[in-house]
């Protein structure tokens, strides 16, 4: 796979899968955009992707906000020469069970998950209908296909990503563009790090291929779909579980 010549705006690319992602993504030869609402996690990113002779920027944004996101995707433009590539990844989680959901936790980690989602792929496709090209991947769960007790908006945001993607791709197919989802299990990240060992153990007891995914899982799975090796590939969504919701 090469990507030499594409410009690759990753949102939630500070830390975790959106990093790996980034790395991935420039070590095929892509220029790089590590966007994240925390700029000193999204210039560490960018100054890795440096190191392999790619450009790189780190770009402050909070992706639920559409001026933000308008004006992110102008400073990617002046700073790298285009876009290319979008990886929607950022994300975030307030868990709770439904009865004990306040308005704000509900609402958040919609507008964080699921319109920030929505506006950076409404903003990329003004850049990719002039140019007839561009790959679109939405990074989602598989508690998105299968819900999980005490993730209702969380599962609701990830659930809404798939839906948003096939009609994008629909929307867009013609112009050259696809979008795919990625929906990660459970990876081994600083999250899952941080839960007890028993925690950890039940996790895994789930999983056919008994052990937890890597970033670089996911990041592998990305990188193809948005390479001209997949240029046939639309609309579908690629569990990287461990074949744990099979």
């Amino acid at each position: 796979m090469n990507l030499n010549g594409k410009c690759a705006v990753v949102t939630g690319g500070g830390r975790g899968i959106g990093k790996a992602i980034c790395l991935k993504l420039g070590g095929l030869g892509a220029d790089v955009a590590a966007v994240d609402i925390l700029r000193p996690e999204a210039a560490a990113t960018a100054k890795e992707v440096e190191t392999l002779g790619r450009k790189a920027v780190a770009v402050a944004c909070d992706v639920s906000s559409p001026a933000e996101v308008r004006a992110m995707f102008a400073e990617v433009v002046d700073s790298l020469g285009g876009v290319h590539i979008l990886v929607n990844n950022a994300g975030i989680t307030r868990d709770n069970l439904m009865m004990r959901m306040s308005d704000d936790d509900w609402n958040k980690v919609i507008d964080v998950n699921l319109s920030g989602a929505f506006n950076c792929c409404r903003e990329a496709s003004r850049y990719f209908l002039k140019q007839r090209f561009g790959r679109v991947v939405n990074v989602s769960s598989v508690v998105g296909l299968m819900g999980n007790a005490g993730q209702v908006n969380y599962s609701a945001s990830k659930a809404g990503i798939i839906g948003l993607t096939k009609s994008v791709a629909k929307e867009l197919a013609t112009r050259g563009v696809t979008a795919n989802v990625v929906a990660p299990g459970y990876i081994d990240t600083d999250m899952t790090r941080a839960i007890s060992e028993e925690a950890r153990s039940t996790l895994i007891s789930l999983i056919p291929v008994a052990k937890l995914g890597k970033v670089d899982d996911v990041a592998d799975v990305v990188a193809f779909l948005v390479s001209d090796d997949a240029n046939y590939i639309t609309g579908q969504v690629i569990n990287v579980d461990g074949g744990m919701l099979m």
